[in-house]
C-alpha cells in the first residue's frame, strides 16, 4: 500500500464509507474505509469514467 495517497473517506448513509486514492504512476484506488489494504485498482481515467457514470444515474438500479 506504500505510495497510495488516500482521500478522506466518503460516507453515504449508515456505515458505507469508501476511500479513493491515487499514486505517482497514474493508478486510482477504491477501498472500504478501514480496509485500505484490500482495494480495487485501475487507471485514473477508468475511475473518472466510473464516477461520471454513477453521477449520471447508471448505477441507480444497484441501490
Amino acid at each position: 500500500m506504500t505510495g497510495i495517497e488516500w482521500e478522506e473517506p466518503f460516507c453515504g448513509e449508515g456505515n458505507n464509507c469508501f476511500r479513493l486514492g491515487t499514486d505517482a504512476e497514474g493508478k486510482a484506488y477504491i477501498a472500504v474505509a478501514g480496509q485500505e489494504n484490500s482495494y480495487l485498482v485501475d487507471s485514473r481515467e477508468a475511475l473518472r469514467a466510473l464516477i461520471a457514470e454513477i453521477k449520471a444515474g447508471k448505477a441507480d438500479h444497484l441501490l
